[in-house]
């Protein structure tokens, strides 16, 4: 019998809940920013945008970059400026989100009197338009201002009611709302032209790692899990094809979807974590300045060989009938073929050229421990030792 077969026939997770986020429509496909964005406007009764985007796309060390960021900013503003509903443009959101840039982002709102967030980035400044949100709720009060997503990577914030953010000590902090999620979303891959080849592919590695997680988090839905089978063979024939032909907008729009289907939107009656490659990845980017892509990158193929020996039955089936859909023969038993994933997942990561170390970021190897206690939030988990060592063997990878 396939591990296919058997972790759809032995899958005990046969009892939940689903239901939609606040997500008003989500518009896809090259071209379609200048019919979205008004339609979302109109459908949510807004008049006066605040565009936030990142540094990344507002400065840059290509000159031809700089000019296609600066044509996706300017096209977000005219269409904006068409429709009578440019307010402003705020671009001080950094890596990670901090605070002091959340905070200056909720004055220019203030300032320029918008009832609207137009966020256009990657996950830093979806989530920050996140916080901005909370914030402008809990402190003054009135409705919940909506934001509508405009991605150029593939990190999938638009797809969640929650936020990460960096508080003032360098922590990472979360918070987390069904009402924060964004109200309307874009995925025009001709706007991801703009996007660095590192980062477009470093957050496709985000993205697999949220469909592979996916497949072990605890109160996912079955049919999640299902569009995360096919959203791993998307990325997996994607990311390479897009690397070799960056310019392709189609594979770049195959891509979005496939991002999309990792992180399909949820309304959760409560919170659970994802995984432990996702909880390292939140330690390691927020306290040492690594792209959360590029802790994926780091930890992923780890964390699914360690699965091999502690998941459960469960998740391991579920992790194994993945290489059904990445077209790859089975090993013959369930770990071997969770095993056969991770180092699926690790020569992807090589094919990409994203292969890197601890060393490379400077982590100083005795502060594994803490990273794994902050990660696990505590030593007594009995897989604690197993995630130290982990992180241990890529140290120097």
């Amino acid at each position: 019998m396939s591990a296919l077969v058997l972790g759809q026939d032995a899958s005990t997770n046969i009892r939940g809940f689903y239901s939609f986020t606040e997500l008003k429509g989500l518009y896809y496909g090259p071209g379609s920013l200048a019919i979205a964005l008004p339609k979302l406007l109109d459908s949510l009764g807004r008049t006066k945008a605040l565009i936030v985007t990142g540094k990344s796309l507002h400065d840059k060390a290509s000159a031809m970059l700089s000019l296609i960021s600066t044509y996706v900013i300017k096209s977000v503003e005219k269409v904006l400026s068409d429709h009578g509903a440019y307010g402003a443009t705020f671009w001080e959101i950094s890596e990670h989100a901090p605070v002091a840039g959340i905070r200056k982002c909720i004055q220019t709102m203030k300032d320029c009197g918008a009832d609207i967030i137009v966020s256009v980035g990657g996950g830093s400044p979806i989530d920050a338009a996140k916080a901005v949100i909370h914030f402008l709720h809990k402190d003054y009060g009135g409705d919940i201002v909506p934001q509508v997503a405009i991605p150029t990577t593939l990190s999938a914030a638009e797809y969640t009611a929650g936020a990460g953010f960096t508080d003032d000590e360098g922590h990472k902090a979360v918070v987390s709302d069904p009402h924060l999620a964004p109200a309307g979303i874009i995925l025009d891959a001709e706007l991801t032209l703009a996007t660095p080849e590192r980062l477009w592919l470093a957050s496709g590695m985000r993205a697999v790692d949220h469909a592979v997680e996916n497949l072990y988090r605890p109160l996912e839905i079955p049919p999640m899990k299902v569009l995360c089978y096919q959203a791993l063979a998307d990325l997996f024939k994607y990311l390479p094809l897009s690397k070799a032909d960056p310019s392709n907008v189609f594979y770049r729009q195959k891509l979005q979807v496939a991002a999309w289907m990792s992180l399909w939107p949820i309304k959760i009656e409560r919170y659970s974590p994802v995984g432990i490659s996702h909880a390292l990845g939140h330690k390691l980017g927020a306290r040492y300045h690594i792209p959360h892509g590029i802790t994926s990158c780091l930890t992923l193929a780890p964390v699914v060989a360690l699965k091999a020996e502690t998941g459960s039955q469960e998740d391991k089936e579920w992790l194994a009938g993945a290489l059904f859909h990445l077209r790859q023969p089975s090993i013959g038993s369930v770990e071997g073929d969770v095993l056969q994933l991770s180092k699926s997942i690790n020569k992807l990561v090589t094919d990409l050229g994203l292969k890197s170390s601890l060393v490379q970021y400077n982590i100083p190897k005795e502060d594994i421990p803490d990273i794994v206690e902050r990660a696990m939030g505590t030593k007594e988990d009995p897989t604690y030792q197993k995630v130290v060592k982990l992180l241990e063997g890529i140290y120097e990878q």
